[in-house]
């Protein structure tokens, strides 16, 4: 078990999300009127920061916003929730990360990511961040992989543990990836790693078994909505039931989960109990509405462990 804080360093994208709240998506050539849109800060790396920090980890960023209003807003925000912006650079040749995101009634979600200054993260960004000391890095694939290979390596070359959220789903050469800590796709994202289908527990199974061969990883866990997640581990494997919650909203749900597993994976040591909490931070995330205005604090997720019957 970890003594003191948490130090997580993420490297990764920030986005303006423009979230549109509608019946349904319109069908090729139709026209459907929504309900209400609005600009939330977003970005998976953002994300996974914020929710980190929130949780009481000490979370530092690595990354890239245009020197524009929105990329103000999306650092102000950041520091206010208790982020280390200090490795977030103003690219003046590119705009800031935008994500749109139209939202159906039932909750379910679909996701445009323009890039812009996301995609100008370089390998001395990288290292400048690296010359501080971590107990985890965090990264995702909404920045170019050249850099997150390059940040695994070097990172792993410190000891650092490495986490990936395999999201979006792109393929990607995972022999680059060997001996990562921890590669946490969902089951589209494991599908477009493996080529195998992977949205029901035999299919999930057999692509976190791939997984693990391809990247000699620790542990694969593969997030699985409202089923749950499924720990794949030295040959064998473990699924945890999902928390039964009023879904409203899943942007930021897998960003949510994957954080709250890494900082609670570094403080005690056990990948089950943190897999517990991760979907324990899952669930109130999808209860609300928004990326980043959905993710709970330490104290909520106590509360709400409590209220399920469960040690906060």
């Amino acid at each position: 078990m970890m003594e003191g804080q948490v130090k997580i360093l993420v490297i990764g994208s920030i986005n303006m999300d423009l979230v549109m709240n509608i019946e349904r998506v319109p069908l090729t050539g139709e026209t459907v009127l929504g309900y209400e849109y609005s600009y939330i800060p977003g970005g998976k790396g953002a994300n996974q920061a914020v929710a980190a920090a929130r949780l009481n980890g000490k979370v530092t960023f690595c990354g890239r916003v245009g020197d524009d209003a929105n990329g103000e807003v999306l650092l102000r925000n950041l520091k206010d929730n208790g982020v280390d912006t200090s490795f977030i650079i103003k690219d003046n040749t590119s705009q800031t990360g935008l994500a749109a995101i139209p939202v159906e009634s039932n909750g379910d979600n679909r996701i445009i990511v323009f890039p812009g200054a996301n995609s100008r993260i370089t390998k001395e960004d990288v290292d400048n961040a690296l010359e501080k000391s971590y107990d985890a890095l965090m990264l995702q694939l909404e920045i170019p992989l050249d850099i997150v290979y390059y940040a695994f390596e070097k990172a792993s070359a410190k000891g650092i543990p490495v986490v990936l959220d395999a999201g979006p789903a792109v393929r990607i050469d995972l022999s680059r990836l060997k001996g990562i800590h921890v590669i946490s796709p969902n089951e589209s994202e494991a599908a477009a790693l493996t080529g195998m289908q992977a949205d029901n527990a035999e299919g999930a199974v057999r692509a976190a078994k791939a997984l693990a061969e391809l990247t000699e990883a620790s542990y694969v866990v593969i997030k699985r909505g409202d089923k749950g997640a499924l720990l794949y581990k030295d040959g064998e494997y473990e699924i945890f039931p999902a928390y039964k919650v009023k879904a409203v909203d899943s942007t930021a749900a897998g960003d949510s989960f994957t954080a709250a597993m890494t900082l609670k994976m570094m403080q005690s040591g056990d990948i089950r109990e943190a897999i517990k909490y991760a979907n324990a931070v899952g669930a109130l995330c999808v209860s609300r509405k928004g990326a980043q205005p959905s993710l709970p604090t330490a104290e909520e997720v106590a509360e709400f462990l409590i209220s399920k019957g469960l040690e906060g």
